[in-house]
């Protein structure tokens, strides 16, 4: 049911899932709104399953003239694409080529390797690198305060799980995930996907956009580029990005896509924040 209220409600939503479906040569609206699950979490079909309800919210918002104040923003790894379409760097269909290839090449790398991840609850940044330093594996997605993602070789994050429960941490827990996403065992697909985005017309931003990479605006068109190809193997700063927002005088937060982790994360960043969540048609309205 991913999409579907917006599909059977919203004109907009309903040409984007048909056109996404023919740029995309497969029938993404049909795996979105009727599974089978299995398919659906494949990288390289959830990737593009996201975008496309991400900037289909976007663009009924917009239809509605709910957009005119924003002023920046953020999206947490794909969603830093759908980010940067919605601020006019591609057109819808380059940002969904853009997010497909990147999602192909993802899913090859955790293929060809043996990867996962996990997370850390209330430790510091400091402690967790400690513990990855000493286990060879790295940090992925720094998320929110006391919320960290850890990436790497199987066996690496294994062990790294089970030295930080000795160490006392008492919330580490592996994840269920196809690979070590955001760690250099990705690095088959940043090489890749570096070829591709060459040949990929990038504009300047209509409003401001904030890496993953480093929290901080980007505005330039090989700029951005970088970015995106190094954010396939570089840690997800998503704590940065939201803190760097309020400091720039952000006081609203809306999270557009599926679920409400994201509103969750800005509350736990900036408790001042005022958060919405959009994922279905029955969310614009209220």
């Amino acid at each position: 049911g991913m999409g579907k209220s917006l599909y059977d409600n919203g004109s907009s939503s309903k040409e984007l899932y048909s056109r996404a479906d023919e740029v995309l040569g497969w029938d993404l609206s049909g795996i979105s709104f009727n599974g089978p699950e299995e398919t659906l979490v494949e990288t390289r079909v959830c990737q593009p399953a996201l975008f496309v309800q991400g900037f289909a919210l976007y663009t009924e918002l917009e239809k509605q003239d709910r957009l005119g104040d924003v002023v920046m923003a953020i999206g947490l790894s794909l969603g830093e694409i759908t980010a940067l379409t919605a601020a006019g760097v591609f057109d819808f269909e380059t940002g969904l080529r853009v997010v497909a290839e990147r999602g192909r090449l993802m899913q090859q790398a955790c293929e060809q390797t043996i990867g996962t991840m996990a997370t850390i609850i209330g430790e510091s940044r400091e402690s967790v690198q400690a513990l990855c330093d000493d286990y060879n594996v790295q940090l992925a997605n720094l998320n929110c305060p006391g919320q960290i993602v850890i990436s790497g070789e199987e066996e690496g994050v294994m062990a790294a799980v089970d030295a930080g429960r000795e160490r006392g941490i008492r919330r580490i827990v592996p994840l269920n995930v196809a690979g070590a996403y955001h760690s250099r065992l990705m690095e088959p697909a940043r090489e890749a996907f570096a070829g591709f985005l060459a040949d990929i017309p990038f504009a300047k931003p209509r409003i401001t956009v904030l890496s993953n990479t480093t929290g901080k605006a980007v505005s330039s068109p090989d700029v951005i580029r970088e970015a995106l190809i190094r954010q396939v193997i570089s840690p997800v700063l998503c704590e940065d990005c939201m803190r760097n927002a309020a400091a720039q005088g952000v006081d609203t937060f809306w999270e557009l896509g599926s679920g409400s982790v994201l509103s969750g994360l800005a509350r736990r960043t900036e408790k001042s924040w005022v958060t919405r969540s959009f994922s279905e048609y029955p969310d614009l309205a209220i």
